[in-house]
């Protein structure tokens, strides 16, 4: 029987120990999409307690918690830390074989060096310890990033944001660059007018111009995108249940935004052509600049609109959808090819019955141009898992090549989340060093090893070129 948790967790054979000891372990982290608040690094600050830091915000565990019977006073409620945190610590136990369980340890021993297990039993004492910690200089969350070794963070920012906080932590020169994504989701949002043409509003304010008609539109958030591409911006990203691709004419698009500007309501069809014309627009702007565009498709949100009354959304209550993917998705990146402006492209997909969908689909699209050009981009969110980690690894193996996956991200908005990124280069490395033991790939440890490391740090050094 092996010990829980130990220096070999999750590496079941000797070349998967060496694979990870001595090719990925020390690999710095690219974390180029992820939730954390910039102005929390900028400020470097320091959180009172272990749950703030851990619990805020984190609704896989609220989700657990909920799942065990915890009532919602501690979870989001007025409850204090303290008791927040122990009704965590009696979910952890029932947590067994949902990846919580693996993140909760393995968490609390690479920033605290906690090797006791988290129960009821042990929980005000790893509270005060960890809180403790957290109140000094060195588990202040810059100190926290430089402990995982990250040397880059890209945030995920709407387009009317100042990036204020972004320009003040560039001038310090740390260790790691943050930067921010361009993130225009509320910017093609028409099915409430009166929450659209509130936003379209601001953008008016933040750009100084009239929008009255398309073109206005058009090039208030072009300006945006400029604002942000000045800044250091050089990632887009979109959360879609799929992709938009219906055929649309500009005198279409143009009579439309009018509707929108005057209250008119909308047909479905007319928002399904200007939802599809902004993913152009914004995807050609992306590759004038030379950006990489990120396409997170496949999550049912906002399911109980009962809590989502109460509570709002963000707070789990969203799941796996069963969206019909592959048309649109074919159509859009081929209009984008046929005209030679598709960029840089990384496509995450939340339905695991898609896998083999988005594996195969990347490959009409790599054209030769940049090694692994449209990616099939890590296992998200439900499926961050061993098994879905696994999954996605596979499909890619076996229909286009693992070796030029960018890696793996946090996707999450908490600051100890960066062990994610040990989670999947354990399972990468075992991956590899069962094809090898089995005789289905040869004993090159040196070459697996490279091809380890640029999964692991290399391709996304390389794919998305971060400048300071």
């Amino acid at each position: 029987m092996k010990p829980f948790l130990d220096e070999n967790f999750l590496l079941h054979s000797k070349p998967a120990q060496e694979l990870y000891h001595n090719y990925a372990k020390e690999q710095p982290i690219i974390d180029y999409h992820n939730h954390l608040i910039p102005e929390q690094v900028a400020h470097d600050i320091n959180f009172e307690n272990l749950t703030q830091i851990w619990l805020y915000g984190d609704h896989y565990k609220w989700r657990a918690m909920r799942t065990n019977g915890v009532d919602e006073r501690y979870v989001t409620g007025h409850a204090s830390d303290l008791e927040k945190f122990q009704k965590w610590a009696e979910t952890v136990p029932y947590t067994m074989r949902n990846p919580l369980y693996h993140w909760t340890h393995l968490e609390l021993q690479r920033y605290f060096n906690i090797h006791e297990l988290l129960t009821p039993k042990s929980a005000e004492k790893i509270y005060n310890q960890c809180s403790e910690l957290l109140q000094t200089q060195d588990y202040s969350v810059r100190s926290l990033l430089r402990k995982m070794n990250v040397e880059a963070i890209c945030t995920t920012d709407d387009p009317l944001d100042s990036l204020e906080h972004h320009q003040a932590f560039a001038k310090e020169n740390d260790t790691f660059i943050m930067l921010p994504a361009f993130r225009p989701d509320k910017a093609m949002a028409c099915d409430n007018l009166e929450t659209f043409n509130a936003y379209i509003n601001k953008l008016e304010q933040i750009t100084n111009q009239s929008i009255t008609t398309l073109n206005d539109f058009l090039s208030a958030l072009k300006s945006r995108h400029d604002y942000f591409a000045a800044h250091g911006c050089s990632v887009s990203d979109h959360g879609l249940e799929h992709i938009y691709a219906e055929d649309y004419t500009e005198a279409e698009i143009t009579a439309i935004f009018g509707k929108i500007r005057n209250n008119q309501p909308l047909a479905l069809s007319e928002r399904l052509k200007f939802k599809s014309a902004l993913l152009i627009y914004f995807a050609e702007w992306d590759h004038e600049k030379g950006w990489v565009q990120q396409y997170h498709l496949g999550a049912l949100r906002n399911n109980n609109t009962r809590m989502l009354s109460l509570l709002g959304p963000d707070t789990g209550w969203d799941s796996i959808g069963d969206f019909t993917q592959a048309q649109a998705l074919s159509k859009f990146l081929n209009k984008l090819d046929s005209t030679n402006k598709l960029a840089k492209t990384i496509i995450y997909n939340l339905n695991p019955a898609d896998n083999e969908l988005i594996a195969a689909m990347i490959g009409n699209f790599n054209d030769g141009s940049v090694a692994g050009k449209v990616q099939f981009g890590s296992a998200w969110w439900f499926l961050d898992q061993k098994d879905g980690m696994t999954k996605q690894i596979n499909t890619l193996s076996n229909m286009g090549l693992l070796s030029r996956l960018v890696g793996m991200l946090t996707d999450s908005r908490s600051f100890l989340s960066f062990p994610r990124h040990e989670y999947f280069r354990r399972l990468l490395c075992n991956l590899f060093a069962e094809d090898i033991v089995n005789g289905e790939l040869p004993h090159d440890l040196e070459w697996i090893g490279k091809i380890i490391q640029d999964i692991c740090y290399s391709n996304a050094k390389n794919y998305f070129n971060f400048k300071r």
